[in-house]
């Protein structure tokens, strides 16, 4: 065997073409320089991790690798396919904009294991300097005023109209978005979607609940650290 066998697929035939070294290492090395700037941004104005920023950097270069074995088989395309999609669904749910990331970086492989390599390029310069400047902006930022409020009360409470007095006093808005009960049914654990007038009087509007709820558990968080998951 010839060293150029090496690099040669077994099953090439007339309707696969095989692939030139200077070719695979051209792609794999345009790949992992995709992969590196979609890491880069990334972690523009993001919380993340290394090893989540270093499988974004090394993520085109494998698909990239893999379209190149497929090379124009439908079948095994398909597989690769369904291959992919398993791997959403068996992983831990990630933000959105992890999932955007990861999706970004399985498009540019797939360009470039097509060997479009200038449109690889220009589609991961264009998304990512987009999703910057969507990182910039104010489109889709929560109000700093909206709230998650979850009370817990004891049962012998209405929990239908028990705090719409302090409601209309202290928030603009406020939904009751779920009701559970806890400790054996002694217990209603309420979670609402409010809009508070002012967050100078957020002490004074938890004092109230306080009063109201005998002082059981109360927990107000910003949405923002509560939503983002897929």
């Amino acid at each position: 065997m010839s060293h150029s066998d090496l690099f040669t697929g077994l099953y090439d035939s007339s309707i696969t073409s095989s692939i030139t070294v200077s070719n695979f290492f051209l792609s794999t090395v345009v790949a992992l320089l995709i992969g590196l700037f979609i890491a880069l941004t990334y972690t523009y104005k993001t919380k993340y991790t290394k090893s989540f920023v270093v499988t974004l950097a090394i993520l085109p270069a494998v698909v990239s690798m893999v379209i190149m074995m497929v090379n124009g088989n439908i079948g095994a395309g398909v597989a690769v396919a369904g291959a992919f999609s398993l791997v959403r669904f068996r992983s831990v749910p990630g933000t959105a904009k992890e999932i955007g990331a990861i999706f970004l970086t399985m498009s540019a492989g797939l360009a470039t294991g097509m060997g479009y390599l200038g449109f690889a390029v220009i589609f991961t310069v264009i998304v990512s300097l987009v999703s910057i400047l969507y990182s910039i902006s104010s489109i889709g930022n929560v109000k700093s005023s909206q709230r998650t409020m979850k009370i817990t009360i004891p049962e012998n409470l209405d929990y239908t109209d028990v705090f719409e007095d302090i409601f209309k006093k202290y928030t603009s808005k406020y939904e009751l978005l779920s009701v559970k009960t806890t400790n054996m049914g002694s217990l209603f654990k309420l979670i609402y979607d409010i809009t508070l007038i002012s967050e100078d009087e957020e002490k004074d509007f938890i004092d109230d609940i306080r009063c109201r709820n005998g002082n059981l558990e109360i927990t107000l968080a910003k949405q923002s650290s509560l939503v983002g998951e897929l």
